[in-house]
């Protein structure tokens, strides 16, 4: 019988593998909605764009999203510097009565989103020594995110493709070199479009999946969200089973040494 699976984030634990945002969702009920089926524990939150109590009279996302419940993830979304990302990381730990698990993203480009590695790093190293536990989204370069580890990152969260695109998966041998140096979580953040990516990235040895878009933009979010965690699930199962080795040839399910005929 195999151990308990948990996904351990610094001094945290937890069940599901599929962590998820709460934008681009057309209202709050669907996020709450969308959050349940995914069977999430951990939420994105982000601080410039969502009302965690900042905005008093307007509708707030911790209504339907309680901290007794989930685990929020307070991210940087919208940040071009560094110090705009170590700004509103503390922002969040004002709001949140001391939290310090966040998710920091630096962008370099306001078309692809694509990081900017470089401020990153150095927003990283400022958050790090602050005392943040920082999970950090970044590109899928493996001495990157060896370096992130380095500094003191609880996770680190390569992408599959641009945010937002619904690729996929673009380059399976970065992401497994990654995987095979880490010594913390990988998860990858950005990129998933639908349960197949997900479930490639968990086959791959991924820690977890961080997704957003691919659940707010599809059709029905909630059936959608509900695919996630299976796949996630399945992709996840796999991988601890171990796959059979792949060959040029098949071979007959049942031998044929021995038959009587």
């Amino acid at each position: 019988m195999l151990p308990p699976d948990l996904l351990t984030i610094g001094q945290r634990q937890f069940h599901s593998r599929l962590l998820t945002g709460t934008g681009k969702f057309k209202d709050l009920e669907e996020t709450r909605a969308a959050t349940e089926a995914a069977g999430a524990e951990i939420v994105t939150v982000a601080i410039r764009r969502s009302n965690i109590g900042q905005n008093p009279g307007e509708p707030n996302l911790l209504d339907v999203l309680p901290p007794d419940r989930y685990t929020l993830l307070p991210n940087t979304a919208g940040c071009y510097t560094a110090d705009d990302a170590v700004r509103t990381c503390k922002l969040a730990r004002e709001l949140l009565d001391g939290h310090t698990l966040v998710k920091l993203e630096v962008l370099g480009d306001a078309k692809t989103l694509y990081p900017d590695v470089v401020a990153t790093l150095k927003a990283a190293e400022i958050l790090v020594a602050d005392g943040f536990e920082v999970m950090v989204y970044t590109s899928d370069d493996p001495i990157l995110c060896k370096r992130l580890e380095e500094i003191g990152c609880v996770a680190v969260m390569p992408l599959a493709a641009p945010i937002g695109s619904g690729l996929g998966i673009q380059n399976k041998y970065n992401l497994l070199t990654i995987i095979e140096n880490a010594q913390v979580p990988i998860i990858v953040d950005a990129g998933v479009g639908t349960a197949s990516d997900a479930a490639i990235a968990m086959e791959l040895g991924c820690d977890g999946v961080l997704m957003n878009t691919a659940i707010a933009a599809a059709q029905q979010p909630v059936l959608m969200a509900e695919a996630m965690k299976k796949a996630i699930e399945a992709g996840r199962a796999a991988f601890r089973a171990g796959r059979m080795p792949r060959k040029r040839y098949a071979s007959a399910s049942s031998p044929v040494d021995g038959l009587f005929f």
